[in-house]
This record gives C-alpha cells, sequence and structure tokens, in this order.
C-alpha cells in the first residue's frame, strides 16, 4: 500500500517537473542538513534563490558582468550594477516579490566582496604592488597624450578644392615648391584619396614654370592628361612659360617642340597669350627664327599685336649675338609703325641688344639702315610723335589696313632687301656735328657716314643718339627711368669717368636712390678697363652714400686683386665682414693670375679652393685648362723665357698643384668638357630636398619680402670725383707690365 502511494504521488509531480520558472528550482534530489527528512518531503519541497544563498551571488555576478572600468570607486559602481540588475530582474522577477534584494544589502555585500578580491590580490608573492589601484588610477589626459604621440600625426579629412588651392598658394608665395607639390602627390592622392581637379594641377605647373622646374611642370601635365581632365588656354601658356624658364636649352626647345606637336594634334587653336609665350620661349634659347615664324603666323590669324608680343620679339633678338642689334631696329621700327607705344621693358630690351648684340656684316646692316630712314611711313610716325604722350593710331592705319606689319613683304622680315651701296652718304648741317639717333620715328645717323668702326657696346649706343636722346625719348614716352635703367645704361655708356659723372648727374637731377647694385657694376666697369685706383673710389661712395657692400662688391674688387698681397687683403675683409669665399670671387682672381702668368698666385688660389671646399664651376676649370695649354704650346715653341729655371721650378710646381686639384674633384685624367658635366650642379635637385626655415633667404618669409636698401646720392660730390686726364697717365706702362703675352 505505501509503495503504491509513493509511486502515484510522483507521477503526479512529473509536469510540475518539467515546467520551468526563472525563480524557483526545483529538483527531484535535494540534500539538507535534517538527514531525517523523508525522501517523499524532499520531492515536493520548492527552494528559492534567496534561501539557498545564490541571490547574492547572482546579483554580485551580474553587476561585475555589467562594469567596464574596475572596482575603485564602489558607490559609483553599484549604481551601474544597480540600473542593470533592476532592468533584468523586473522583467523576469515581475510576478515575484520575495526576490528582490535591497540596494542595502547589495551594496554591504558588493563592498565585501570587493575589497576580499583586492585583499586576495595583494596577497599574491607574483604581485608586487596594488597592480589594481595603479591601473585605477592613470590619468585620462595621460591617455590621452600617448594616443597622440603614438598615433598618427593627423586624421586625415577630405577639405574643397578651394581650400586645397589655398594650402598651395600659401607655399608657392612662400617659395616652397617642394611642399606645394606635395600637397598634391601625399595629402590630396594618398592621404585624403581625394580627385584633384584641373584647377590644382594649373596652379602647380604655373609654378614650377616660374622656378624653372620643367621636367615637373611636364610631368604634372603628363598625369593631367591620363585623369582626363580638361586642359585649358592657361596650361599651354605656363608650360610654355617652363620652356623659357628651364635651366638647360635642351630642356626648353625640345619640350617647347614636342608641346607644340601636341597642341597640333589636339586640333588646338592658339590665342594671343599662347602665341606670345611660345616667342618667349623660343626667344630666350636663342631661336630667332622660329620667333619670327611665330610672329607671321600671327598675322596671317589676324591677331592683334600687342607691347608684350613686341617686347618677347626684342628679347627673342637679344638672345642673337651676332646680328641681334640689327633684328632690334627692325623690330623697333615696326612696333612705331604700328602704332604701338614703347614701355619700360620695351627700352630695357634694346639696352640689352645693344650691351651684348652686333649686327653682323657691314653690307647687311647698311641695308637695314636703308630700310629705316627710307621707310614710306616715317612723315606719319613723325607726326604722330608730335603729339605726345599716345602716338597716333590713324596714322599708322592710314599707311597699311593691317596692325602687324610683319608679313608686308613677300620675305620674312629677317631677310635682307635689294642690293645698296657699300657707303651711306647722310647729309647734315655743315654748321653742327649732330649724333645719330636710330630710335628716332624719324631715324637719322648725323654727321656719321661710316659703321665700319662700330664694334662695342658704347659704339653702338651712340648710334641711338647717347645717353641724352635716349633719356629724352623714354621722357617722350611718359617713361620714367629707374635705377634699374641706369644701371643697364652704365653698362653702354663709354668708359671713361666723364661720361659716369654725367650719369651720376642725371641720377641726381631726377632724384632717384641708388643700390649696391648700381655701384657694383661701376666698379665692375673700372676694373675691366684696368682703373683699379678708380674702383677703391666706388668704395669711397658706397660709404658716403651709406650703402655697404655684399657679396657681389668683393666680386667685383677680386678683379682688381693683381698679386697675392692684394688678394689676401680682400679675404681679410671678407673674414671682418663674415663673408664667405664663392668661386665667382675665386674665378676673378684666377683669370688675373692667368693673364699675369703668376705661378705662385694660381697655386694659392686653388688652394684656397681646397681649404674653403669651394667646388669649381666652368669658367675656373676654362681658366685653369687654358693656362695649362699656353704654358704647354710656349715649351713646344721653345720660347726663350721658358728655359730659364725660375719658369721652370714654377712650371713644375703648378703642375704638380693641378694634378692635386684634379685627384681632390676627381677630375683627373678627364677631359675638359667631361669634368664640366661630372661637376656641373643639378638644377632639378634643389626642388626635391626638404625645406629647412630659416636657413635660405628665399624661404624666410621677412627676408623674401624685403627690399634692397637704396639711398639718396645727393651726399656724393660729384664734381671731386677723379676725371679722365690721369684716368690712363701710365696706361702703356701698367700694360706692359700687367700680361706676359704667350702666342
Amino acid at each position: 500500500m505505501a509503495i503504491r502511494l509513493f509511486l502515484f504521488s510522483s507521477i503526479r509531480t512529473l509536469p510540475v517537473l518539467k515546467r520551468t520558472s526563472p525563480i524557483i528550482h526545483r529538483t527531484h534530489m535535494l540534500t539538507v542538513n535534517n538527514t531525517t527528512a523523508s525522501f517523499a518531503q524532499g520531492l515536493h519541497m520548492k527552494t528559492y534563490d534567496k534561501d539557498a544563498g545564490f541571490d547574492k551571488e547572482r546579483e554580485l555576478n551580474k553587476f561585475q558582468i555589467g562594469q567596464e572600468e574596475p572596482l575603485f570607486k564602489p558607490e559609483e559602481s553599484i549604481k551601474i550594477g544597480r540600473r542593470r540588475s533592476r532592468t533584468k530582474t523586473l522583467r523576469k522577477e515581475s510576478q515575484t516579490e520575495n526576490s528582490k534584494v535591497t540596494g542595502n544589502e547589495i551594496k554591504e555585500q558588493s563592498k565585501s566582496l570587493y575589497f576580499d578580491s583586492i585583499s586576495s590580490i595583494n596577497k599574491d608573492p607574483d604581485t608586487f604592488g596594488n597592480a589594481v589601484a595603479a591601473e585605477a588610477l592613470e590619468d585620462e589626459g595621460d591617455k590621452v597624450e600617448e594616443d597622440y604621440i603614438n598615433g598618427p600625426t593627423r586624421h586625415s579629412k577630405k577639405l574643397r578644392t578651394k581650400e586645397y588651392a589655398f594650402l598651395i598658394k600659401d607655399h608657392l608665395n612662400n617659395h616652397r615648391l617642394k611642399e606645394a607639390i606635395d600637397i598634391l602627390e601625399v595629402r590630396i592622392l594618398k592621404e585624403d584619396r581625394a580627385k584633384p581637379e584641373n584647377y590644382i594641377y594649373n596652379l602647380l605647373i604655373s609654378g614650377c614654370a616660374k622656378a624653372g622646374y620643367t621636367r615637373k611642370a611636364f610631368q604634372l601635365f603628363t598625369k593631367m592628361r591620363q585623369r582626363g581632365l580638361k586642359v585649358k588656354e592657361s596650361t599651354y601658356t605656363s608650360l610654355f612659360n617652363a620652356c623659357a624658364n628651364a635651366p638647360y636649352r635642351t630642356d626648353g626647345i625640345d619640350k617647347a617642340n614636342r608641346l607644340r606637336e601636341i597642341m597640333l594634334e589636339k586640333n588646338y587653336e592658339p590665342n594671343v597669350k599662347n602665341y606670345n609665350a611660345m616667342i618667349k620661349a623660343y626667344g630666350r634659347w636663342g631661336d630667332v627664327k622660329t620667333a619670327f615664324l611665330l610672329a607671321d603666323e600671327m598675322k596671317e590669324k589676324n591677331f592683334e599685336f600687342t607691347t608684350e608680343t613686341y617686347n618677347f620679339l626684342l628679347q627673342a633678338c637679344a638672345s642673337d649675338q651676332e646680328f641681334g642689334f640689327r633684328h632690334c631696329l627692325l623690330t623697333w621700327h615696326k612696333m612705331l609703325k604700328a602704332g604701338i607705344k614703347p614701355d619700360y621693358y620695351s627700352f630695357n630690351a634694346v639696352l640689352r641688344c645693344t650691351r651684348d648684340c652686333g649686327f653682323g656684316d657691314l653690307d647687311n646692316m647698311q641695308q637695314v639702315l636703308k630700310q629705316i630712314l627710307d621707310g614710306p611711313n616715317v612723315p606719319q610716325m613723325a607726326a604722330a610723335e608730335e603729339t605726345p604722350p599716345i602716338l597716333n593710331h590713324e596714322s599708322s592705319s592710314e599707311t597699311g589696313k593691317t596692325k602687324n606689319p610683319f608679313t608686308d613683304s613677300n620675305e620674312s622680315s629677317l631677310q635682307p632687301q635689294a642690293t645698296i651701296t657699300q657707303a651711306l652718304q647722310v647729309q647734315t648741317d655743315a654748321t653742327s656735328l649732330e649724333l645719330p639717333n636710330l630710335l628716332a620715328p624719324r631715324p637719322h645717323l648725323g654727321s656719321m657716314v661710316s659703321l665700319a668702326e662700330v664694334r662695342k657696346p658704347h659704339e653702338r649706343f651712340l648710334l641711338l643718339g647717347g645717353l641724352g636722346c635716349f633719356l629724352e625719348h623714354m621722357k617722350s614716352c611718359n617713361i620714367t627711368p629707374d635705377i634699374e635703367a641706369f644701371t643697364s645704361m652704365l653698362e653702354v655708356i663709354p668708359p671713361t669717368n666723364t661720361a659716369e659723372k654725367q650719369l651720376l648727374t642725371f641720377i641726381r637731377k631726377i632724384g632717384l636712390k641708388a643700390d649696391i647694385d648700381f655701384f657694383n657694376i661701376l666698379i665692375k666697369k673700372r676694373s675691366m678697363r684696368f682703373d683699379y685706383e678708380g674702383g677703391k673710389e666706388v668704395l669711397t661712395m658706397i660709404k658716403t652714400a651709406g650703402l655697404k657692400p655684399d657679396i657681389v662688391t668683393y666680386g667685383v674688387l677680386a678683379l682688381g686683386c693683381t698679386n697675392e698681397e692684394t688678394s689676401r687683403e680682400l679675404l681679410r675683409q671678407m673674414n671682418d665682414n663674415e663673408i664667405r669665399m664663392n668661386i665667382a670671387i675665386l674665378g676673378a682672381m684666377l683669370r688675373q693670375g692667368c693673364e699675369r702668368n703668376s705661378f705662385p698666385y694660381i697655386c694659392e688660389i686653388m688652394q684656397i679652393s681646397l681649404d674653403e671646399h669651394v667646388k669649381p664651376n666652368a669658367i675656373f676649370l676654362r681658366h685653369l685648362d687654358n693656362f695649362y695649354i699656353k704654358c704647354a704650346r710656349a715649351i713646344d715653341a721653345r720660347r726663350p723665357w721658358t728655359k730659364t729655371q725660375a719658369f721652370k721650378k714654377n712650371h713644375r710646381k703648378f703642375c704638380d698643384k693641378y694634378r692635386l686639384y684634379q685627384e681632390e674633384h676627381g677630375i683627373l685624367g678627364l677631359k675638359l668638357e667631361d669634368a664640366i658635366k661630372t661637376l656641373r650642379q643639378k638644377p632639378y635637385d634643389y626642388y626635391k630636398e626638404d625645406a629647412i626655415d630659416g636657413l635660405e633667404n628665399i624661404k624666410n618669409e621677412k627676408l623674401a619680402r624685403k627690399q634692397k636698401l637704396r639711398k639718396y646720392i645727393k651726399k656724393i660730390k660729384i664734381e671731386n670725383l677723379k676725371g679722365d686726364e690721369s684716368q690712363f697717365a701710365d696706361d702703356p706702362q701698367r700694360r706692359n707690365n700687367q700680361t706676359l703675352k704667350i702666342d
């Protein structure tokens, strides 16, 4: 009977065991402390978490799992645990209130368990110190600082094109070309992974063109085309400007030719600015024929010629040292006949042509003069000059229907016209001698009847009317010359003290301030005519004007160092003024030593170059090579003075020193041109170097914008300066003592 009751009660409890409850745990076996309890009573007993001692442990586990930071502040941690446990408890134990645990009990037990865990950790013999406390005491600011140091330097953020362009312009304005290029190649493409627009490429191409970084400009142009960006007119203009400013002629001419081919392939029609840039590129590198052919092409397309176009043509004339002066006169009068008024740059280009260029053979020059003097538009241009300040455009339009006269004839502008007599006779007043003036709208030769003796710059300048007529012509065009213009005039006036005093008088009369560059050219001009005492007189003028000598001043003073004593004195002055020796100054000294055949002087200059670690340039190496060949030829010719013991001893020392000098620079056994290529500085490497702020003047914003010091010359007593009467009083004797000729 008892067994039957037991089975019946067990069957009734099976459905109860199958049901699950989150609060009540039912078991079929339960061990209790009371050993006298019956087995049937144990099966029907309900046990809660609170009675079994599991509720506190459960709440503590929930609290520890939900906590994100170490338990250093128990009060704050308990609030977080209570909030998280309450949401779960309310959802699971909404039907019973017996399982709720009060906050005070959780707080007390969490405190006790937390400090028990801390004490148990501290009792560990392998743990030194309170590791948990040390971790909890870490400051948030220290963590931020550590992340900033160890993390990336900048979180990349994409900007707009306008903002990228602003960064590039800022670098370009401060002459930081490499940093400007890095904005595109590093930040935009690699870090931000943005898509650059053609405006960004145009900015960088223009910056590279101004700096002369021709290769990089064309690399950017190639990448621009590969990305499918539109190439605008300004892009071609910047690329031709890059060709004009290229460091080598091969880079300038070859890339300009290639760019013209690309324009033809794309069927691109250049505009006036493109043509001006092309004329500038070809003209600066001596391709005068192509420059004038481009001008003829502009005429065929009926483009309007501007003053800028003619200025670039005058620059092209200045690059032709043999016939440039002749081309300059033709271009000048074509500009006047077109009714275009010359500007400041036009007169500067004429001065440059006068200084550097000749007019070729006499017959062709006489033909050009005939073309200029007998031009059909001379009376109209003369009438136009009588109505200043602007030339009469109506008169120019009456003489020809087109504004550009470059293709008025079937022949090119550079081709000579028909033959003319050998001598050009000019009718002048018998009562006065008149200087020629070939720049005037009504040109004339004055009292001059022959051009056979015109060879030097000051003689060509007299064909333009001299200093007085040139200044009057600038005044008629409403152009006031500045100190740069007078510096250019100083190089073409006659090499006499009287002409220089006249120029100084004009500067004082106009009221201009002179800079150190003007006086440097004055020292050079006097040194080149062997007036070394006059060059030292200019130093007094510099001091009187309140200016300070620069490194160029010492460079032109080196032209007057004829022996070791004067060179040592110049070196001492440079050291006192903290000016470092350069190869230009050493080259000027070497030139004097080679002309005087002073072996000790030449050897000392080479030693100074080695001691100061000054790298030689092409001019320096050519001076040494020419002197070495000159001595060898004299020995082969068996000149009498080459057989003396002094010459043999000094020549042996020079050869040993020259060989040692070549070994130090790694050019021993090389030909002259190969040695020059080995030691030649690569201009493109400069743009690849990282910028160092504060070392170069060009990268210092304040120094880059700082203008040169200029002072009035009122304190200089021009009337007390040395005249021409004592300039070359001992010139024949001095010339004989200076140079030992070796044919």
